[in-house]
């Protein structure tokens, strides 16, 4: 039987290994909090594979080819193959294992559409497996105790323990050994946890494996993304992307945003675009809603209308520790921002205190970009005149020169919020104008809006009536008697 002897670190092409690895399989799915952002939940692993050539070093870099824009990391714990193993049970299976060590899985999503699933080209570029720079021999760690972190430009994020696997590491070796010999030397990528995203040349990644509590780490693993001069040609498949790449990509299920937006009828879109704010308030105020308004907001683009489903984002007040941890990186706010639909409006929960911006000219743009109705926040704005100048409608307390971190932490999306005094479900339909801002409980929306217009027509013969010099008493409301000339004039249109 052969045997892999744990090798010191290593400046060769092979990593932390004394030579390449005869394969290197890669387990798709295997951690809890990566299948709940993905939206499903395996029942068994599955694998695909990469080539040894894709292997990398600490210190090295990674390439994003010219034309393409979704390159991810994926911090994950390795496994190094230390004795041959077939028809190994699982209980026996640690036994074959001889080290584990970090590695980055990273992959190239503009690519995905091509591979079919297969990964050979979205994940089998060169560097694109880096290891290292240390190897933990097995023999001293239980497999059940180990922790993977990634930073990104020094933010923590991604942060996992084997506690959180779907699959224990020992039915990986068991369960590949049914299929196919693993030899000494052999490599198993065991799956990456939430947080994977995109990064950008200049980007520097970092990776560790440790036991907690003890000294036993695999060191840091660190790779520098680089920009690519050489575009792929159409003797094969070029480089594709679409909504739902990106939203992967940058880790945001499009599916999740699909299932959690309402649809929003073409035809009630617009009867909410006829009907005044205050017209709606008046109609949910009559239906026993009168917490419904959400206070202290004005618009930045004056005459604007924004009606679209809501997608919420809540703030906590600032803690240093907790922005160290949720604050940088693609952080909540930017996974929103990023993942807006067309008609959507994003909410934002940030306590009524205007002391710091909530978003800014960037995100405004993005939001922009895929097609969002508008922006509702009961903080300040950044870039205030920029953003004003995308177009995108933002309702704010104003503007204020500060960035994020002063006064908020972003936690969560697509949760329950409050604004500006109003409670805010994600799907709610959320209206606009400048006389505020109302939100809409979907069931009562085709009957609130077909009675704000009704009112509006009332209204409208009412104001000609008054601007014709007719006194109001008796008009406003209508009596019986101006009720009958009302809907004699009503059958007459």
């Amino acid at each position: 039987m052969g045997t892999y002897e744990a090798a010191s670190p290593s400046g060769r092409a092979s990593g932390p290994l004394d030579s390449r690895p005869g394969k290197i399989i890669a387990v798709h799915l295997s951690y809890a909090s990566r299948a709940e952002q993905r939206g499903r939940r395996p029942a068994n692993p599955s694998y695909f594979f990469k080539p040894s050539s894709s292997i990398g070093t600490s210190g090295g870099t990674v390439e994003r080819p010219a034309g393409t824009e979704l390159l991810a990391f994926e911090g994950e714990i390795a496994l190094v193959i230390g004795t041959t193993a077939r028809w190994v049970k699982p209980d026996k299976a640690w036994e074959h294992v001889a080290a584990v060590t970090a590695a980055n899985d990273f992959g190239l999503y503009d690519l995905r559409a091509a591979d079919k699933g297969s990964n050979v080209r979205s994940k089998g570029g060169d560097g694109y497996t880096p290891l290292g720079p240390g190897l933990i021999d097995a023999r001293d760690i239980d497999p059940s105790s180990l922790r993977v972190r990634t930073w990104v430009n020094g933010d923590l994020v991604q942060e996992d323990s084997t506690a959180g696997l779907l699959f224990p590491l020992r039915q990986f070796v068991s369960d590949l050994s049914q299929h196919f010999t693993l030899e000494p030397g052999d490599v198993i990528l065991t799956g990456t946890p939430a947080g994977s995203t995109v990064v950008s040349p200049g980007d520097v990644v970092v990776v560790e494996v440790d036991v907690p509590g003890t000294s036993l780490s695999s060191g840091r693993l660190h790779t520098t993304v680089t920009q690519g001069i050489r575009s792929f040609s159409d003797i094969g498949s070029l480089p594709e992307v679409d909504d739902k790449q990106r939203a992967e990509a940058w880790g945001t299920p499009a599916e999740a945003v699909e299932e959690n937006s309402p649809t929003l009828s073409e035809e009630l879109r617009a009867k909410l675009l006829r009907a005044p704010v205050a017209g709606l308030s008046a109609q949910l105020r009559k239906r026993g809603l009168n917490n419904v308004a959400i206070d202290g907001v004005r618009p930045n683009l004056p005459g604007s209308k924004v009606v679209g489903t809501a997608r919420t984002l809540r703030f906590v007040p600032n803690r240093e520790d907790l922005f160290k941890s949720h604050g940088g990186g693609y952080n909540a706010q930017k996974r929103l921002f990023d993942s807006v639909g067309a008609g959507e409006v994003i909410v934002i929960e940030a306590r009524g205190d205007k002391g710091s911006g909530t978003l800014g000219d960037i995100l405004a743009l993005r939001a922009r970009y895929l097609g969002a109705a508008g922006v509702i926040t009961d903080g300040g704005v950044r870039d205030f005149e920029a953003v004003a100048a995308t177009g995108l409608p933002v309702f704010s307390q104003g503007p204020h020169p500060a960035v994020l971190g002063r006064k908020h932490v972003p936690w969560d999306t697509d949760v329950a919020v409050a604004c500006g005094g109003a409670t805010v479900l994600p799907g709610d339909l959320i209206v606009g104008d400048d006389d505020g801002v109302v939100v809409i409980p979907p069931s009562l929306a085709e009957e609130i809006a077909d009675a704000a217009l009704v009112q509006e027509d009332e209204d409208a013969w009412i104001a000609e009536q008054v601007g014709q010099g007719r006194p109001i008493e008796g008009l406003f409301p209508l009596n019986p008697l101006w009720r009958e000339r009302y809907e004699a004039w009503q059958k007459k249109q």
